[in-house]
């Protein structure tokens, strides 16, 4: 059926719900498990009088927010093996996360991509967007969403 499933997880009490459904799955099908967090780059402001942050504060930031990432995706890899599942943990570097797990798909060769959506609606969906819309209009491959 499935050999790789991509699951997408920012550490989140939604997305640890789709990383569970990604290891249940995963091991019932004998796939392989890739677990995948996109880690945002530092926002930069152009605007006049904005506050201008050094380049090593920056740097920082980042690598907090890579340690994090790292820290919850070795968590996931870590569950799966412990459950006898074939896994890794892969971080991307991106303010466009839809593309980074599009992309993350076909560089992993995963033929299956799990993750957790909001359901949010209205105003909300277009204030917020949606990264899980993104994936599942443009992904080359099945995306289960679970709510």
């Amino acid at each position: 059926m499935y050999k790789r499933i991509l699951v997408a997880t920012d550490g989140s009490t939604l997305s640890k719900k789709a990383v569970r459904s990604a290891i249940d799955l995963a091991s019932a099908v004998g796939a392989e498990l890739v677990a995948l967090y996109v880690v945002p780059r530092y926002p930069v402001s152009y605007f006049e009088g904005g506050v201008t942050i050094s380049s090593q504060d920056v740097a920082r930031t980042e690598k907090q927010w890579a340690d994090k990432g790292k820290a919850v995706v070795e968590a996931v890899k870590l569950a799966a093996q412990g459950e006898g599942i074939k896994a890794r943990a892969v971080i991307a570097s991106s303010d466009l996360v839809a593309e980074s797990i599009i992309s993350a798909v076909k560089k992993q060769k995963c033929d299956l991509v799990v993750m957790a959506s909001h359901g949010r609606k209205g105003i909300k969906r277009i204030l917020l967007g949606s990264e899980t819309q993104h994936v599942l209009t443009h992904s080359s491959v099945p995306v289960l969403v679970l709510r």
